[in-house]
C-alpha cells in the first residue's frame, strides 16, 4: 500500500491579512519561511523518505518547497494542478465575508471569472489517480494550499459538504495519506 505527504506552504502576507489568496501569488512572510524550514527539519526528524516534492507553482508553494528540499535533498518539480482555486471576483476579500461563506457552498459557481469547486476536484482527483498508479514504485510530498488540502482529503476520506467546508491544514502541517 503506497502513501503520499500533504505540506501546506507556510504563513503568507494574506493569511495575516485574512485575505482570499486563491490563485493570486502571495508571499511567504518571515514567519512563513521560518515554518517551511522547520518542516524540512520535521521531514527529516519523522524520517519521511521521499522520491520527489510536487508542488503549486504559487510562489508561497513554491517556496516551502524549496526550503523542504534545500534541507532534505528530495528533487522538488512544480506540479501545476496543485494550484489553488482561483476565486474570481473573491480573491483579496475578507476570507470570513457573508458573500464569499455563501457562494463557496455552492459547488459549481466559478466565482465571475474562477473556477468551480468541481473543477477544483476533478484535477485533484486525476493527480491523485495518476500518483497511486505509482505508488508501489514512488512517495510523493505535495506542497499545495488549504483549499487544495480539502479536495485531497476528500478523495481519501467520506465527507460531509459541511465537513469538506470546515476542513481545513494548518501552515507546513504534514498529512500522510494512504492508497488502498
Amino acid at each position: 500500500m503506497g502513501h503520499i505527504y500533504f505540506v501546506r506552504h507556510g504563513q503568507s502576507l494574506w493569511n495575516v491579512e485574512n485575505k482570499i489568496c486563491g490563485a493570486t501569488d502571495i508571499e511567504l512572510t518571515a514567519l512563513g519561511h521560518e515554518q517551511a524550514i522547520e518542516t524540512g527539519r520535521e521531514i527529516l526528524r519523522l524520517r519521511i523518505i521521499a522520491d520527489e516534492i510536487l508542488y503549486s507553482p504559487l510562489v508561497r508553494a513554491a517556496e516551502t518547497a524549496r526550503h523542504i528540499s534545500e534541507l532534505t535533498g528530495i528533487p522538488r518539480r512544480a506540479e501545476p494542478r496543485l494550484t489553488e482555486q482561483n476565486f474570481g471576483k473573491y480573491e483579496s476579500t475578507p476570507r470570513n465575508g457573508e458573500e464569499f461563506f455563501l457562494a463557496k457552498q455552492q459547488f459549481m459557481n466559478r466565482f465571475e471569472g474562477g473556477e468551480s469547486m468541481m473543477q477544483v476536484c476533478q484535477r485533484i482527483y486525476n493527480l491523485l489517480d495518476d500518483l497511486k498508479q505509482e505508488s508501489d514504485r514512488k512517495t510523493y510530498i505535495l506542497v499545495a494550499h488549504n483549499g487544495i488540502a480539502r479536495v485531497l482529503n476528500s478523495y481519501f476520506y467520506e465527507m460531509t459538504n459541511e465537513e469538506f467546508a470546515a476542513f481545513g491544514v494548518r501552515n507546513c502541517a504534514i498529512v500522510r495519506y494512504d492508497f488502498r
